[in-house]
């Protein structure tokens, strides 16, 4: 979703250019008739008292303007406009970007069955989905894709979204590619085949250890239900006792979805989450039927990047003194959007009404107008200290709310966590953050991983890899030359604590290059302070 600021003198002529758009727009709506070709007008003699100034604006922009206006491009500009005065999440998706919105949330979607980045120019292979089309005709990780359908796509600065349209496309179509390959000459032609490619919402399940399952869920989609009951089973197989339930970045999704998850942990009858709107009646949603997980220790892990469903998710849970809330304080995304399909196959989402917890918490968090404060107010949290000090942060006493089990619970906005985990304030990880935050760090893992693919496929497994492969100095050296090139100094001390969290951090991303996330993610939990703090509460809970 993009988001645009129009309150500053650069951007008054853009103002005033969608304010003539939007009395098109507003005028179609009103009247309830199409866009009027520019003959077809009705002009001034027409108006009368009581017509709408809309009609007025059209005539003088269809007649009067000094180019002939494209009305179809001028709508979507005033919709989008129009539907931005409204709040931060009602959106105009045009029939452009419907796909590229709606894609993630439904489970799959048709493609090559590859995952891309674009490196200096190039697109380049990072992994291939197993059984797609693109490993069937013999596409590689590490490929480069120089050619789309004989159009150069190397060289040109090919955006993601761009290299998204050319290579999706409707099931059974095809596509040609000229891929370029490490240590081949010349390029391989391939003709793959779209079909449809699975999306998941799992990122990963797995043992934490013999008792402890892990399960961390990236949005709430048409398919999350199947894959939690799947996952969850799977776990339990293993001899999971517990559960740590990952919902952090998880930005939402599908309101049944989250229902549905919060269903399994609690007994029927409960409370999920209630909403109400202007023209919604208030409409309870509570667990119907008996829980997979009703009595299961469950830890959930939220941030500041977690909203909506996700939130309905941890807020259902602690209202119903059931586990506990480890992490940050999530996003505050509580009002709930209905998509309606206009008649050219674009949608509007528009807000309806609110979510409240089972206390009557509001998950919204306030909202003023000024759209570039609300999307920015993560960096408010950062500059208040509450990020590093939780003790920063002040509720009212109209913001407490008791729940059934006597817990106070916080509301203003968003889940605050029963345990709240601060980032390290600490000086001498200011060079190790620095490299990670610039994105050094996971370039220098992709150039590796690049340059010795034919060696690391000696590790066939997550396990050999994880046991039998280490960050050597020589390595941690060149990532000191890639930081010293950029600009990046570090002392000797804050070097001798990068190259500890590099070790892991490092080996993680090479891991995830080579295995995707089931790589990444049991490398990196040691260092994951959230995640150690979680595995730590559910001990102390035990005993």
């Amino acid at each position: 979703m993009k988001f645009f600021s129009i309150d500053n003198k650069k951007t008054r002529p853009l103002i005033v250019t969608l304010l003539f758009a939007a009395g098109i727009v507003v005028g179609i709506l009103i009247n309830k008739v199409n866009v009027p070709k520019i003959e077809g007008i009705v002009g001034p003699a027409s108006f009368v008292d009581g017509s709408s100034k809309f009609d007025e604006v059209m005539w003088y922009v269809g007649h009067e303007y000094v180019d002939v206006p494209d009305v179809y491009d001028l709508q979507d500009h005033a919709i989008t406009a129009m539907v931005e005065e409204l709040d931060p999440h009602s959106a105009y998706v045009s029939k452009d970007e419907f796909n590229e919105v709606n894609d993630p949330l439904l489970g799959s979607f048709d493609g090559i069955g590859v995952q891309f980045r674009l490196e200096k120019d190039t697109i380049a292979v990072v992994s291939v989905i197993k059984g797609g089309p693109s490993e069937k005709v013999g596409i590689l990780a590490g490929d480069r894709i120089i050619y789309i359908d004989d159009t150069l796509a190397a060289g040109v600065k090919m955006t993601n979204e761009k290299v998204m349209r050319k290579l999706k496309g409707p099931k059974n179509t095809k596509v040609k590619v000229g891929v370029m390959r490490r240590g081949a000459e010349g390029l391989f032609d391939y003709t793959i085949t779209r079909a449809a490619i699975p999306t998941y919402s799992v990122d990963i399940a797995y043992m934490l250890d013999e008792k402890t399952g892990y399960l961390k869920l990236s949005k709430f989609s048409a398919t999350t239900v199947d894959e939690f009951k799947k996952a969850t089973r799977e776990l339990k197989s293993q001899g999971m006792k517990q559960l740590i339930f990952d919902l952090r970045g998880n930005s939402g999704g599908y309101l049944t979805a989250a229902v549905e998850i919060a269903d399994e942990f609690l007994p029927k009858g409960s409370l999920i989450v209630y909403t109400e709107g202007r023209n919604r009646p208030r409409n309870y949603m509570k667990a119907s039927r008996l829980g997979m997980w009703e009595k299961l220790p469950v830890a959930v892990l939220i941030d500041g990047e977690s909203a909506s469903a996700s939130e309905i998710v941890a807020g259902a849970l602690q209202d119903n003194d059931r586990g506990t809330i480890i992490g940050r304080r999530s996003f505050g995304k509580g009002l709930v959007q209905e998509q309606i399909m206009l008649s050219d196959k674009s949608a509007l989402r528009l807000t309806v009404a609110r979510y409240y917890t089972p206390t009557g918490r509001s998950i919204q968090k306030p909202f003023d107008g000024d759209r570039e404060k609300y999307i920015f107010e993560s960096y408010e949290r950062y500059e208040n200290g509450e990020l590093f000090h939780p003790d920063s942060i002040h509720f009212a006493d109209s913001l407490k709310y008791t729940t059934p089990g006597g817990r106070i619970v916080y509301g203003g906005g968003g889940i605050m966590p029963d345990i709240y985990v601060p980032l390290v304030d600490d000086s001498t990880e200011y060079y190790f953050n620095r490299i990670v935050n610039l994105g050094l760090l996971y370039q220098y893992a992709f150039d590796y991983t690049d340059l010795h693919r034919q060696q690391l496929q000696r590790y066939k497994t997550v396990d050999t890899f994880k046991k039998s492969f280490w960050v050597s100095d020589t390595m941690f050296n060149e990532l000191v030359k890639l930081a010293d090139e950029k600009g990046i100094k570090g002392s000797y001390r804050q070097k001798q604590v990068a190259r500890r969290n590099v070790n892991t951090l490092l080996k993680a991303y090479i891991a995830r290059n080579l295995f995707d996330d089931e790589g990444f993610y049991p490398i990196y939990a040691p260092m994951d302070e959230v995640l150690q703090k979680a595995i730590v509460t559910l001990r102390q809970a035990e005993k």
